[in-house]
């Protein structure tokens, strides 16, 4: 039995010779180029350190890391040794930190140098082993104790159910949970990615997304392994570079929030885009006016896909074929999705909405060190619960409504907030709307509306609620609108209605 993930990448890699990873230059000096030549000897040099630091199979590798190179490569010798990587979010703090390491019990962690002391007495406190740094540019006591270890490093058998990854939720409702990924969960998932979406080596991708994430790291750095193409490994966006290195690339993958600010540049030209053969979004969701915005300019349709920590992605709108605004597409290969009550499990008719639950190759088997929460959102016949809520239309394109815990009940009537966003983005001078609820004395929740308008734009509370009056059946029409410089937003621009709805808890009892 092999390394199954590692193994997979291996095969189509060989005799490849071509960059891997291309890090653009600080000011006037050259990209510096890991080939993946070079990826398979640091590798090894890291799986051999990782196991001469006491790591064994099973055990977890914390990183709380910038974006580079070598943080990649620290991630592949994990899969090497048969460790399980665990990445942490940059912007954690410490009493953050405190909860992971405490639940997942690491048996290494490497921090940027700039956190180490105040890190290593939480960590020593915890029992971590080893407590290592590694910076931004790759530097630090990582690389230099694996410089002591020789390329060649016999790859540590696992099976497809063993551990890979533990990816923590993002924790907006009761405490994060860590969603265990196995070998065959990644490797699935990047395999019929790479197909669907006719992944080659000749590929370049523009990768500007956080690689604490499962979009920036398994979907973008496990595809590009798994076609053996290259990417331009950018440390965090920035339209001007996007835009200046698009003539070497033919992919990018990133949020919403990167295709809104691109439409904003000058540059973005069918001219600019003339290389480039797709683009992907995801992670929340895109606004249509986007997707019809970034055709006008590009002549390129935006491809949007659905996933999630637990499941990786799950569909996708066809590389060939429609590709229709406001929806995720169809399901994967070998990924069965339903729409379900969420009561009895039972799959619902086309067009009604419900709870989307998933089943395939790509589903994680479970939470770290919570049996009974794993329990409690499978159902008998192995479907996950999503949580979120969807419909499929006549064409078989699933979309999506909202999370379960966002629908508002107001006065006895369920209302999908997506629903209410998307009339409201449909006004002028409105770049975009979070519809939420709140308590409200007389109808147990009253509908709240945020806006965010575009620059210049003019637009008051009363002509948003005459807009909607038209439009909306009373009881889904916002009791309040609100206007916001920004919406709250996590690491990969998924609004945070939790945030709307506590610091706005008592718009109705209040009388505002």
């Amino acid at each position: 039995m092999g390394n199954l993930l590692f193994d997979q990448f291996r095969a189509r890699i060989a005799g490849v010779d071509r960059p891997f990873i291309v890090l653009p230059a600080h000011k006037d000096a050259a990209d510096r180029r890991l080939t993946y030549a070079d990826m398979l000897a640091l590798s090894g040099r890291m799986a051999a350190a990782l196991v001469g630091c006491g790591v064994q199979p099973g055990d977890r590798v914390a990183a709380q890391v910038e974006k580079s190179a070598e943080a990649i490569v620290l991630y592949l010798a994990c899969v090497r040794a048969g460790a399980v990587w665990l990445p942490l979010n940059t912007a954690y703090t410490l009493a953050e930190l405190e909860y992971f390491l405490a639940d997942a019990r690491p048996k290494v962690v490497v921090c940027d140098p700039a956190r180490v002391a105040e890190i290593e007495p939480l960590a020593r406190r915890l029992d971590v082993a080893r407590i290592e740094t590694l910076d931004g540019d790759g530097a630090g006591s990582w690389s230099a104790l694996a410089a002591a270890y020789g390329p060649a490093f016999e790859d540590v058998a696992r099976a497809p159910d063993d551990a890979a990854a533990i990816l923590y939720t993002s924790g907006t409702t009761g405490r994060p949970k860590g969603a265990v990924l196995s070998h065959g969960n990644l490797a699935s998932n990047a395999r019929t990615l790479a197909e669907l979406w006719r992944y080659g080596p000749g590929d370049v991708l523009l990768h500007a997304l956080p690689i604490f994430h499962t979009h920036g790291l398994f979907v973008a750095t496990n595809v590009t392994l798994m076609a053996g193409a290259s990417m331009i490994f950018l440390p965090r966006f920035d339209p001007g570079e996007i835009l200046a290195r698009m003539g070497q690339a033919t992919v990018m993958m990133g949020v919403p929030t990167f295709y809104v600010r691109l439409v904003q540049q000058a540059g973005l030209t069918r001219e600019a885009c003339a290389g480039m053969r797709l683009f992907v979004s995801g992670s929340a969701p895109l606004l249509e006016e986007t997707h019809r915005d970034w055709f006008e300019r590009t002549g390129h349709r935006i491809l949007e896909r659905y996933g999630m920590t637990e499941t990786n992605m799950n569909s996708s709108n066809p590389y060939d074929g429609e590709r229709i605004a406001g929806t995720v597409g169809l399901p994967l290969p070998g990924v069965d999705i339903r729409v379900a009550d969420p009561d009895t499990g039972l799959a619902l008719p086309t067009g009604a909405v419900g709870m989307i639950e998933v089943r395939g190759p790509n589903v994680f088997g479970g939470y770290w060190g919570m049996p009974e929460k794993t329990a409690a959102d499978f159902r008998a016949d192995g479907f996950f619960i999503t949580g979120d809520l969807g419909q499929f239309d006549a064409q078989g394109y699933l979309r999506i409504v909202g999370r379960a815990k966002d629908l508002v009940i107001s006065g006895g009537y369920n209302v999908y907030p997506k629903e209410v966003e998307a009339e409201i983005d449909r006004l002028d001078g409105v770049a975009e709307a979070a519809v939420f609820g709140v308590p409200h004395p007389d109808f147990g929740e009253g509908v709240a509306a945020a806006v965010v308008l575009k620059p210049g734009a003019v637009l008051g509370e009363r002509a948003v609620l005459d807009a909607l009056a038209e439009r909306l059946a009373r009881y889904k029409q916002p009791k309040r609108v609100l206007f916001l410089d920004d919406l709250p937003r996590n690491a990969m621009g998924k609004v945070q209605k939790n945030r709307l709805r506590e610091a706005f808890a008592d718009l109705f009892a209040r009388g505002a």
